[in-house]
């Protein structure tokens, strides 16, 4: 088992915690470890620049994309998983891109980088490899923010596709159109018309690699579209705390920014040769405020450092 870092929380000390918890090759990405790189098109909306000037979002382009499981273990199952899952993805071109991180579940579990650290802490195995409930508990009980994720997933079944789950990004990015208006922003992937049915029948279902063979089918089928939503801030939402939503966010006014539109499997080298930065934001969508996404920035760059 790895040693558990000590000392005060930073980026550093999150990704050695969760490679301390999955217990892998430090070559592993030390979360979301499991996943199917794929690629396709970007289709802006005729309302984008409403929103942003942001050449990623306004002009077509191709994409690159990562659909994944939560979790360091790579060889993990899919299979009846009530894991996070992800999907990040790259839109623009070389002088324009950006990258957005998105999960099956619109917010995050810790406010802070130390709730981050203290919550992974709590989770650490025993020597026998099995997790101490009264610890996480105790925490648990002590910090009940960190459980609106968790309670999020399992009172919201997950469809067994990648491509018919929704996903959010978890912060509030400040989006500026061309007249240089800012607004709050939170995007929001959501399938179009997609069949949440297994591609190939109940037999898939009981497959050690359900999720992933699926989203082989369909895309041998045909192609798989989203839309990229913005869901738009108001201006006493909070912006600061990952861990709630705002409020009446499922109903609240929402633009279409585009269409992606994943048209073939791409060999995972092509994802693990750079990693889905959050800090890689083209002008017209600036950095969310929160303690989070600063950390998030920093352990992105780390890990894939380590890993190479």
């Amino acid at each position: 088992m790895s040693e558990f870092p000590r000392g005060p929380a930073t980026s550093a000390s999150i990704v050695d915690a969760l490679k301390a918890i999955a217990s892998h090759s430090p070559r592993a990405r030390p979360s979301f470890a499991r996943g199917r790189c794929v690629r396709g098109t970007y289709i802006p909306s005729d309302r984008a620049e409403e929103i942003t000037k942001s050449r990623s979002f306004t002009r077509p382009s191709r994409v690159l994309a990562r659909f994944s499981v939560d979790g360091g273990n790579q060889r993990r199952s899919d299979a009846g998983s009530p894991a996070l899952r992800g999907f990040s993805f790259r839109l623009g071109d070389a002088q324009h891109s950006s990258d957005i991180l998105t999960q099956s579940a619109p917010v995050h579990f810790a406010k802070t980088l130390s709730q981050m650290l203290a919550f992974l802490k709590a989770r650490l195995p025993r020597p026998d490899g099995t997790p101490d409930l009264l610890k996480i508990k105790a925490f648990s009980e002590a910090n009940p923010e960190t459980l609106h994720q968790a309670r999020y997933v399992a009172a919201h079944p997950q469809p067994p596709s990648f491509a018919g789950t929704s996903y959010w990004a978890v912060h509030a990015f400040p989006a500026t159109n061309a007249s240089s208006e800012t607004q709050f922003i939170k995007f929001k992937v959501a399938p179009v018309a997609s069949n949440d049915a297994p591609a190939k029948g109940q037999a898939r279902a009981r497959s050690a690699d359900v999720l992933h063979d699926d989203l082989e089918s369909r895309i041998a089928a045909g192609d798989i579209r989203f839309s990229l939503m913005a869901l738009l801030g108001r201006p006493d939402d909070p912006v600061l705390d990952a861990t709630i939503r705002w409020p009446d966010e499922d109903s609240r006014e929402a633009v279409r920014l585009g269409t992606i539109v994943i048209t073939a499997i791409e060999t995972n080298e092509m994802c693990e040769a750079s990693v889905f930065d959050p800090a890689n934001l083209a002008e017209g969508i600036g950095y969310p405020p929160d303690e989070i996404f600063a950390a998030r920035r920093a352990a992105y760059a780390m890990s894939l450092a380590q890993r190479r």
